[in-house]
């Protein structure tokens, strides 16, 4: 138990032992959880610094917290749900998001999401491409791609309705495969 990659039955139990106060049990649930919610932080920030410091104040969240949680979203949901909550504070406090955009809002309801990352060759294309979204497009794509989450997930844990996330998405993905196409055509003269 306590490995990377633990079930929702072992992080929820996790919290159990940790809601009485178990410290054992909140150092298995940071083992299992700690890279991908480092990864997800780390990869808005582009500073592992400041990354690690968000990490840590939404690990002391899920402990101080861990009383409180009820079952009614996936542990992994909910700790995603901290760490998105403090990393867009963390960008409002240094005046770093554009809450505005400025693509029309339109749902995208087709099938193959994974259609424009599928179109990268090279990784550094993707990374470049990946950095240029704004926060939450970019936050969007990494939990539904690299974290595997739904739509209704996503939207839990960026306390938006679901149709948000999904046009979140939609623009991402217009914006990743022009900035692909861009980089790929540049690569080729």
């Amino acid at each position: 138990m306590g490995t990377p990659g633990a079930s929702n039955a072992e992080l929820a139990g996790f919290l159990a032992r940790m809601a009485e106060g178990e410290k054992a049990a909140f150092a298995e649930f940071y083992k299992a959880m700690e890279r991908p919610v480092y990864r997800f932080i780390a990869s808005k920030l582009n500073d592992p610094f400041e990354a690690a410091d968000i990490q840590h104040d939404t690990f002391m969240d899920v402990w101080c917290s861990a009383v409180r949680f009820e079952g009614r979203s996936a542990v992994k949901t909910w700790v995603f749900g901290i760490a998105y909550r403090k990393t867009m504070d963390h960008f409002r406090k240094h005046k770093r998001m554009d809450l505005t955009d400025e693509i029309d809002e339109r749902v995208d309801d087709s099938p193959d999401a994974a259609t424009c990352l599928a179109a990268a060759q090279e990784a550094v294309h993707l990374r470049h491409c990946l950095d240029q979204l704004k926060p939450q497009h970019r936050a969007a794509i990494d939990l539904a791609f690299y974290e595997d989450m739904t739509y209704g997930q996503i939207a839990e844990i960026a306390e938006v309705p679901e149709g948000t996330i999904k046009t979140r998405v939609f623009h991402a993905k217009k914006l990743l495969l022009h900035c692909l196409s861009a980089r790929m055509a540049e690569a080729r003269t």
